[in-house]
Order: C-alpha cells, then sequence, then structure tokens
C-alpha cells in the first residue's frame, strides 16, 4: 500500500505529541462543527508507525485509545505492553497485510482496514475461525485506480463485499481509501462514500495529516494522523 501523509509538522507550542494530539483534536472538532456533524462523530486513529513507546505515552496520558499500525512485527514490538498498562486500546492495522502475517494480524488487532484482495480475505476467514476472535474489518478501495497502489478498484467493490460477506461470512464495516498524492482528495472522498452508501458500508476511513478537513467534510468516520501528532518521521 502506497503512503500518503503530506507533511504537516506542528507549529509552536505543538512541538510534543501531546501538543499535537491537543491540536488535531481542536481541528477534528472545528471540521465536524464546519460540516454541521455532531462532535464526537468521527474518531481518530493516532498513526504511531516508527514511534516508539515514549512518544506514544503522553497521547495515552490524555486518555486516547485509537491507534493504527502499518506493521504486524512493529506493533508486536511495542503494544502488548502498552496494552498491560493502559488497557482498553483499539488497534488499527493500517497499512499492508500479507497473508503469512494474517494469524498474528487477526491475534493483534481489533481493526484490520486493509483487506485489499481475496487471497487476504480468505486467510483473515480461515484464521478468524481457527482463533475464535473477529477483528472489524474494512476494504481498502485503491480510489485513483493507481497501479503500483493496493486497493480494490472502485468498480469491483460490490462483487468483493459479496465474496466477503457471503461466502466468507466475513463482517465488513467499512471502507478505507488513500487518495492519490498529486490530486484533489476531494473526489476521492465522494466516492468513497457513494461506495459506502450504495453497498451498505457505514464506515469510512479516510483522510491523514494533510486533508483530514476535508474528509470530515465529506463524510468520514474517522480519519488516520500521525505525523500532525507526533511530528515528522
Amino acid at each position: 500500500m502506497g503512503q500518503r501523509e503530506p507533511d504537516a509538522n506542528r507549529s509552536a507550542g505543538e512541538d510534543s505529541p501531546a501538543g499535537g494530539f491537543d491540536a488535531v483534536c481542536a481541528r477534528i472538532a472545528e471540521a465536524e462543527r464546519s460540516a454541521g456533524r455532531p462532535g464526537g462523530d468521527v474518531t481518530l486513529v493516532a498513526v504511531t508507525k516508527t514511534f516508539d513507546a515514549e512518544a506514544i505515552v503522553p497521547v495515552l496520558e490524555r486518555g486516547h485509545r485509537v491507534f493504527g499500525e502499518n506493521r504486524v512485527q512493529e506493533a508486536q514490538g511495542k503494544w502488548p505492553e502498552l496494552r498491560e498498562r493502559y488497557g482498553d486500546i483499539e488497534l488499527h492495522l493500517i497499512g499492508p497485510l500479507q497473508s503469512n502475517k494474517a494469524a498474528d494480524a487477526v491475534a493483534l488487532f481489533d481493526v484490520i482496514e486493509t483487506v485489499d484482495r481475496e487471497k487476504i480475505a480468505r486467510a483473515l476467514a480461515r484464521e478468524m475461525d481457527t482463533q475464535g476472535r473477529t477483528p472489524r474489518l474494512y476494504v481498502q478501495v485503491n480510489t485513483g485506480e493507481e497501479p503500483q497502489k493496493a486497493g480494490v478498484a472502485p468498480g469491483d467493490v460490490p462483487a468483493f463485499l459479496t465474496l466477503c460477506r457471503g461466502e466468507l461470512g466475513l463482517r465488513v464495516e467499512g471502507l478505507m481509501c488513500i487518495p492519490p498524492v498529486e490530486e484533489n482528495p476531494g473526489p476521492h472522498f465522494v466516492l468513497l462514500k457513494k461506495l459506502g452508501s450504495e453497498c451498505g458500508v457505514p464506515m469510512l476511513s479516510m483522510g491523514m495529516s494533510g486533508d483530514f478537513e476535508t474528509a470530515i467534510a465529506f463524510g468520514a468516520t474517522s480519519v488516520r494522523v500521525g505525523s500532525a501528532i507526533f511530528g515528522t518521521r
């Protein structure tokens, strides 16, 4: 999965994870108000890829409990201990998943946002059945149909959802996307919302540090924000 998180360095006064977190929460609240949405309507997924526990703790101390990681192995190295200390953490996998990591992903993550092909869907179904654990699932949609990027093509989403829900018995609750870096993200967010409405998928994971306010305006139910909270990687 290609990553798209434009530079969004924190300004003076936001030069710590706690300050960055507070600023992002304020911006989300303002974006909700501007869009005529209720306060708290949008979930912040604080993206902690490449950051160690020391950087994450200030945000946990603020009471935040929803976090995103890109790599299964990296998440395994820091989140079990943090969960023991803080509890009640909701961990999202927002990066690419290989089928040989499906067992680890099902064991560790509460939400897997990057179901992007039949092989992964089948691997997850097997592991959920084996482990008796059912992480919530999102289908990643390649809204820009970029050949180098993972995700289901928009036109293939209905059939893929039918496979996941019908034959495999998977509960898919959402769609996620990463618009092309060089394009206006708005039309991509509109497309994802349209697909969600047509397919009966209510949750929309869209928007990152550089465009999460736009995503909220177009209906995001969760935004994935890293650098605006934790700083440049």
